[in-house]
């Protein structure tokens, strides 16, 4: 086979720089790293799916809920652009049921490890008669449920499997910007899909509507108070760990919880070092420290009253009364979307709606300023709605 002419079945490749040859035959240097057994796609039987859950939704929830299985049943792909907390999950649920209802197969994607598992338990406890799965790197024993929770790295498992695939936080790494977990996105697909994104980018909209899908919006939480706007503070090192110190001292007296963002994994262990000089209750919690989930349980049952953290953390983790200091956040890691994505870690639960949010930096960048006007416009948004229903 003439290596101009070879397509990689796994990944879509066809540059031809990214091609080898093993005993004679072409192969594809982009995705070979991503072998192993592959799920064949099987008939499903309808199943029963009651929905179980200790809280209702809000009525923008319960409209925009209802819209995706319209969409489902009309054969239209989905792109929710959902405000950090307004329960992008929730608003799955009845097509999720609808789908196992039919004997369809359902996968709902992520691309970190911590939040796929974050997910499995949160739709475990509401699917509670559905055989529900974590499959993610080392975890993959078990592949097939009624409904699949996965980290995009594995959906080269699932080739034209799924009936139905959500996948969120489209806008993280590693899926962010990488063709060859795109192309396993799209590889995976039987049916249709749903994206979910807090901070979609203008490009992903534009192309959405372009190709004829649904945008559906929500700027609204499910408790209806606005987003935490961040504080900017300006500061030389020894301002803003004087700063640091204090607001975590602060917090601690009332009873509320802190995590500190820091750029790097370097920076984590140092920062916790530090801290633990004036307060000895926290750790630090990075992509290579052992124990993470441990760590993270241990901090929900408030064994720790601060928890460093890298960008491990700026998703899909829910933590009542929790207050969040972003450290150095003029990185060039920091860009708008991941800023607000932290942001949205506070004021998450119903219980305690506020929170505080606060970017330490040494200077005030374009993208700090960025993440502030997007959670004031949505917060707009949000007050504009709220008007509107009260006539």
């Amino acid at each position: 086979m003439s290596t101009n002419n070879f397509v990689c079945p796994t990944c879509g490749n066809t540059d031809i720089h990214s091609i080898g040859y093993l005993n004679g035959k072409p192969y594809c240097r982009k995705c070979i790293s991503f072998r192993g057994e592959e799920v064949e796609h099987k008939p499903s039987y309808p199943k029963k799916a009651p929905i179980h859950l200790e809280y209702e939704l809000s009525p923008e929830q319960k409209e925009l809920s209802n819209k995706l299985v319209e969409n489902y049943k009309k054969g239209i792909d989905s792109l929710v652009f959902a405000v950090c907390g307004s329960g992008k999950t929730e608003i799955c649920l009845e097509t999720i049921k609808y789908c196992i209802l039919n004997g369809k197969k359902v996968g709902f994607a992520v691309p970190r490890r911590s939040v796929c598992v974050e997910i499995t338990m949160r739709l475990k406890s509401v699917f509670i008669k559905n055989k529900v799965i974590a499959v993610y790197g080392g975890h993959n024993k078990i592949k097939e449920g009624d409904v699949v929770c996965l980290t995009t790295h594995q959906l080269f498992r699932y080739n034209n499997y799924f009936d139905l695939l959500i996948i969120d936080e489209i806008d993280a790494f590693p899926f962010k910007g990488d063709p060859i977990l795109y192309s396993f996105f799209l590889r995976s697909i039987r049916g249709h899909y749903v994206m979910l994104s807090a901070t979609p980018s203008d490009e992903l909209i534009i192309k959405h509507k372009r190709k004829g899908k649904d945008l559906l919006q929500l700027f609204s939480r499910f408790h209806r108070h606005p987003l935490p706007v961040p504080v900017l503070i300006k500061g030389n090192a020894i301002k803003l760990y004087y700063i640091l110190v204090n607001k975590i001292r602060e917090y601690k007296k009332e009873d509320k919880q802190v995590f500190v963002f820091v750029p790097t994994v370097k920076k984590s262990k140092t920062t916790a070092l530090f801290l633990k000089l004036f307060i000895k209750d926290g750790t630090y919690i990075n992509s290579k420290s052992e124990n993470n989930e441990k760590i993270l349980n241990d901090f929900k049952n408030k064994k720790y009253s601060y928890l460093v953290t890298t960008a491990v953390l700026e998703r899909g983790i829910t933590v009542k009364n929790l207050q969040v200091i972003v450290l150095d956040a003029d990185d060039i890691i920091y860009d708008h979307s991941s800023l607000i994505q932290i942001a949205g870690r506070a004021g998450r639960k119903k219980a305690a709606p506020e929170g505080e949010v606060i970017f330490l930096a040494k200077n005030i960048t374009g993208e700090m300023s960025r993440a502030v006007k997007d959670i004031e416009s949505a917060n707009k948004e949000l007050q504009n709605m709220l008007q509107r229903n009260t006539k």
